[in-house]
């Protein structure tokens, strides 16, 4: 384990600290940070059931990124399926081989913990036990309050936990059907983030390259062939991804790897299996209708007369999915009130995630 920095001799030598962490929060960080000032190293032992939503090694991994400032922090992790009963010795034991083995031969010689069976847990350690803000006036959160309602307590979540947690809302249609315009103003709607189209920003790269050697080319010219199928897949997604640790519970998308592969059959005649492979399950489809919606043609649009067809294979192609999927039709306002009316009940659905294991009633 890398030492920590040279400065204020520690109180202890190996703090402990163990915790299902479901998920993270801001308390379970203050925790970590506690026993990171007061010790020369810290063992973190993430220890959830298999009946839990969210799996053991992310946990894991969010739990490394937000403390990796403190390298003498070292996050391990083990599945802990074990009855969970403070009154039962055996339960106990149980339960501490599971952290032993986790902890490693190095002894621990301090426990640190927000919960009441801190003390019990630090003398089967054979450590002193350290409470920190175990009545939460510090911060006022925990695992059930996140669980329960992961929006009213999003500002307490770190980037990578806020990204597991978003909705990711894609906005599909043919050109010009406002799907930019719609996910722009859901954005603003939510006060949250969203995601151009990588796709429009390429054409419009392969367009400037075109004209300096030819500058009387259009958007006409421009050619495509697989590879930019699965450059468009590459950096949309990678945008998004970078996107859902940044902003609000809901994330707009601006098309996504199922509707490239719509575009790839729409230029070159088919999709391709790496392009269809790449597809992930949103958890809502906007699907923006051409009816009704001028052309704007604004140099680098080509699709004028595929319109009707292409929000037809959209329309195929997003109810083979799995995903729910709202139609907008009419003026702007009437389809941002429907899609507005369908995030919200997204939001109202909740994220229903399994309780941990808890001790008798």
């Amino acid at each position: 384990m890398t030492g920590r920095p040279a400065g204020r001799r520690p109180e202890f030598r190996h703090g402990l600290v163990v915790g299902k962490f479901y998920p993270p929060h801001a308390g379970h960080h203050a925790l970590i940070e506690a026993a990171a000032a007061r010790c020369a190293a810290v063992t973190v032992v993430v220890a959830p059931s298999r009946r839990e939503s969210i799996p053991l090694a992310p946990r894991v991994d969010w739990l490394r990124e937000a403390h990796a400032h403190t390298p003498w922090v070292r996050v391990v992790g083990r599945y802990d399926d074990h009855p969970v009963d403070y009154a039962d010795p055996a339960a106990w034991d149980a339960h501490c081989a599971v952290f032993r083995e986790a902890v490693g031969p190095d002894p621990v010689d301090a426990v640190f913990s927000s919960e009441a069976y801190g003390p019990e847990l630090a003398r089967r350690f054979d450590a002193v036990p350290v409470a920190v803000d175990p009545d939460r006036r510090t911060v006022p959160v925990s695992g059930t309050a996140v669980r329960a309602d992961p929006v009213a307590h999003w500002r307490r979540l770190s980037p990578p936990v806020r990204a597991w947690f978003v909705r990711r809302v894609v906005v599909v249609g043919a050109e010009s059907t406002g799907t930019t315009t719609m996910a722009r103003a859901l954005a603003a709607h939510y006060r949250s983030t969203w995601v151009p189209e990588y796709g429009r920003e390429l054409t419009a790269r392969k367009l400037a390259e075109l004209r300096a050697d030819r500058p009387a080319a259009t958007v006409f010219d421009v050619t495509w062939d697989r590879a930019d199928f699965r450059e468009v897949v590459r950096a949309q997604q990678a945008a998004e991804d970078a996107a859902a640790r940044a902003g609000g519970p809901l994330l707009f998308c601006d098309t996504d790897a199922r509707a490239t592969a719509v575009w790839e059959e729409r230029y070159l005649g088919s999709s391709s299996a790496q392009v269809r492979a790449a597809a992930r399950r949103p958890d809502l489809y906007l699907l923006t209708d051409h009816a009704g919606v001028p052309f704007d043609d604004d140099g680098l649009r080509d699709g004028e007369h595929l319109r009707a067809w292409m929000t037809g294979r959209f329309r195929e192609e997003l109810a083979a999915s799995g995903v729910p999927v709202v139609e907008l039709a009419g003026p702007h306002p009437r389809r941002l009130a429907r899609a507005v009316e369908a995030c919200d009940a997204l939001l109202a659905a909740g994220w229903s995630l399994a309780d941990p294991l808890l001790p008798p009633a």
